[in-house]
């Protein structure tokens, strides 16, 4: 006969509640098999959860408290992670100047609503790859399918967010930051005859691009020593970038002289937008100045000392206060536009530039396409990698799943994301559409800046950012 006293039952109703809401908040019956075991921990008590606080060795208690508060925390922080909110650092200066390298950011996973993971069996506070033992992080069984739950919004255009790097579905691990696609392309271009793809029609073109494709695979496949070993990663176990949403699903966006256009209107640009100058100088900036315009020692770095150039990104307000120092600036000037080396789709002759670029059609979910031989570069990706379906061109004729076809509607929404630097920053003009299975969260508030160009007791904790809000950075 179960003895419990009044204590233990309300503890274990105020406990069965909340879980009972969080189960719905889920829409998941599954987390019931759970409940038979917090009625134990709370009133039968047949399990012995806590059976090494009756054992008289001093080591074992010692050992056991410190496990015993060790995986509650691990548990606590897995759900914190999992469904509320992560921490998680700029890495780079794809944001700047709106957020900056070393901002540590508290990142919301309810404001678009949290996903259910897909690998839920990893260790928590990593993301792929375990420290020290440099292997996976998680299980690849059980795997589970795409599920959010509901969130407090969606995302709207012009929010930064944190989504996982769609191209990082396969990774060369010896190269981990670089989009294996653009890389395969690119070396198999290098070591193939030069073409003249603009004298050939479209399924030539293609073949071509599939050559290149398949002759730098081999080459990364074959070069462990150059490029790591190749792998795949589920969806939530690919790295987290963070940039701003730019693009809404089923908008057509283009780029015309640096300015996004979405359904032929401009959008607003962001405050502390940056490009790309090139500015001519009567000898070294002042460290200084530099330091008062918000200009980083990573944006000092293509110096060219004899012509006395710096090629270097600015914000308009930058720009202006080095024109009226005449004393050390002669001029600056645009950097030439091009497309770095190559853009989204990899395998289409476009002519696109990173600041004109476009148009493309944004998928939308629930929306049907007319697919040509012309857009299906565009939307290869998201058909094959994204949504799962088998793809092939066959006598200039398509086939999905096995099934000639001319139209495609999508199952999910996709976004267009972009740093505010926007000639530094490896964004969706370089690997294409964001789906919304990728989204991770919205970054709330900075809770710690620190500056990697300075020491500890030189202004190394920008105070000025401690618990700014990203929503006021516009």
């Amino acid at each position: 006969m179960i003895q419990a006293s009044r204590k233990q039952w309300i503890k274990f109703g105020i406990v069965l509640v909340l879980y009972l809401i969080f189960l719905i908040w889920l829409k998941s019956w599954l987390g019931l098999v759970v409940v038979p075991f917090i009625f134990d921990a709370y009133i039968s008590k047949k399990i012995p959860w806590t059976w090494w606080k009756k054992s008289t060795n001093k080591t074992v208690l010692t050992v056991m408290g410190w496990v015993d508060a060790i995986v509650f925390a691990l548990v606590a922080v897995y759900f914190v992670n999992l469904y509320f909110f992560q921490n998680y650092v700029i890495p780079s200066s794809s944001l700047e100047k709106s957020l900056l390298v070393g901002d540590y950011l508290f990142v919301s996973k309810m404001s678009y609503g949290a996903r259910i993971p897909q690998t839920p069996l990893h260790m928590p506070l990593t993301q792929h790859t375990l420290p020290v033992f440099n292997c996976k992080s998680y299980l690849e069984w059980p795997k589970w399918d795409y599920k959010r739950v509901t969130g407090l919004g969606e995302v709207q255009l012009n929010d930064i967010v944190v989504f996982n790097f769609p191209a990082g579905d396969t990774v060369a691990t010896g190269n981990p930051a670089e989009d294996i696609y653009r890389m395969s392309y690119a070396i198999g271009k290098q070591l193939s005859k030069p073409i003249d793809l603009a004298s050939l029609n479209l399924e030539q073109q293609r073949d071509v691009y599939d050559y290149y494709y398949a002759v730098g695979r081999k080459y990364i496949d074959e070069n462990p020593q150059l490029y790591g070993e190749v792998i795949t990663r589920p969806v939530d176990r690919r790295e987290n970038y963070v940039k701003r949403c730019v693009g809404m699903p089923g908008q057509t966006l283009e780029i015309k002289n640096r300015i996004i256009y979405l359904d032929g209107k401009a959008n607003k640009e962001p405050d502390n937008v940056q490009y790309r100058y090139l500015v001519y100088t009567k000898g070294m900036l002042p460290e200084d100045l530099c330091h008062e315009l918000g200009i980083s020692q990573e944006d000092l770095m293509a110096c060219y000392t004899e012509e006395s150039v710096y090629n270097m990104p600015l914000t308009e307000k930058a720009k202006a206060a080095l024109l009226a120092r005449k004393d050390l600036v002669t001029s600056i000037e645009n950097v030439p536009d091009d497309d770095t080396g190559g853009l989204y789709p990899d395998n289409k002759l476009t002519g696109w530039t990173v600041d004109n670029y476009g148009p493309i059609w944004i998928p939308k979910k629930g929306a049907t396409i007319d697919l040509t031989l012309d857009n299906l570069p565009m939307y290869e990706r998201p058909i094959k990698n994204y949504e799962g379906n088998s793809l092939e061109v066959k006598d200039g004729k398509i086939y999905i799943n096995g099934q000639e076809t001319t139209k495609y509607t999508f199952k999910m929404d996709y976004y267009w994301m972009m740093g505010d630097n926007r000639h530094n920053s490896a964004d969706s003009r370089f690997w294409g559409f964001v789906p919304e299975d990728h989204i991770v969260g919205k970054p709330i508030f900075i809770w710690l800046s620190l500056n990697q160009d300075r020491g500890w007791f030189d202004g190394k904790i920008r105070w000025n950012r401690l618990f700014k809000f990203v929503d006021s950075i516009k």
